[in-house]
């Protein structure tokens, strides 16, 4: 009997043992979710999700190649020549079409030019140097400048749209590459975006010229 109660004894101060160290691992279990309550209060996406998610992007921020890299230090100075020609339109051209024309080219690749150099800044990679512009399909000469900034009236609306023209065949060309070559989804996205809108815009001018 007495080996009996001694053995209970020690089953009871082991159950009590045990509940207490259930006890200790709940409130802590309970303190950590308060707690990552409270770091998650601004926000409704689990941490687990929410690194997951910041994991995942910096994966596809990190997924390029040495055609997305070219792809944006090309595309860049070409989209900043043609945002150029555009802001000259606004007094210089006489055609309303060409004006709106302009207007449209200037409002779409602006945007387009930051968004490139956010990837060229998360890639490490270098923006494009002053030089870089001159092998570019489709790039104007500084002759070609000089002569359209010149013009004005009629003789504007001409040399804007045939220049922008060859400008935008150069852009679709160097689109056409990254969508080909590229690894990084968001530029490849954007080349595609580029292509068409292009296009489209080419497609107008010709008609301009025709009827000018």
């Amino acid at each position: 009997m007495h080996s009996n109660r001694s053995t209970m004894r020690r089953f009871s101060l082991g159950a009590v043992a045990g509940a207490g160290a259930l006890i200790l691992l709940t409130a802590c279990g309970g303190s950590g979710d308060a707690m990552a309550g409270h770091e998650g209060m601004s926000s409704s996406v689990p941490a687990a999700t929410a690194t997951a998610t910041a994991t995942a992007s910096a994966s596809t921020s990190a997924s390029f190649n040495d055609a997305d890299v070219m792809f944006a230090q090309m595309m860049i100075p070409h989209h900043e020549q043609a945002v150029e020609m555009a802001e000259l339109a606004t007094t210089r051209a006489a055609d309303p079409e060409i004006k709106e024309l302009a207007s449209k080219i200037k409002a779409a690749q602006d945007p387009e030019s930051q968004t490139m150099k956010g990837w060229l800044t998360a890639w490490g990679k270098p923006m494009p140097s002053g030089g870089m512009g001159h092998d570019m399909p489709g790039i104007m000469s500084e002759a070609d400048m000089k002569q359209l900034e010149g013009a004005k009236g009629a003789a504007f609306d001409k040399q804007f749209a045939e220049l922008m023209i060859a400008h935008h065949n150069g852009a679709i060309e160097m689109a056409r590459t990254e969508q080909s070559q590229g690894a990084n989804a968001e530029a490849k996205a954007l080349a595609k975006v580029i292509e068409s809108a292009q296009q489209s815009e080419i497609a107008q001018m010709q008609k301009i010229l025709d009827r000018l």
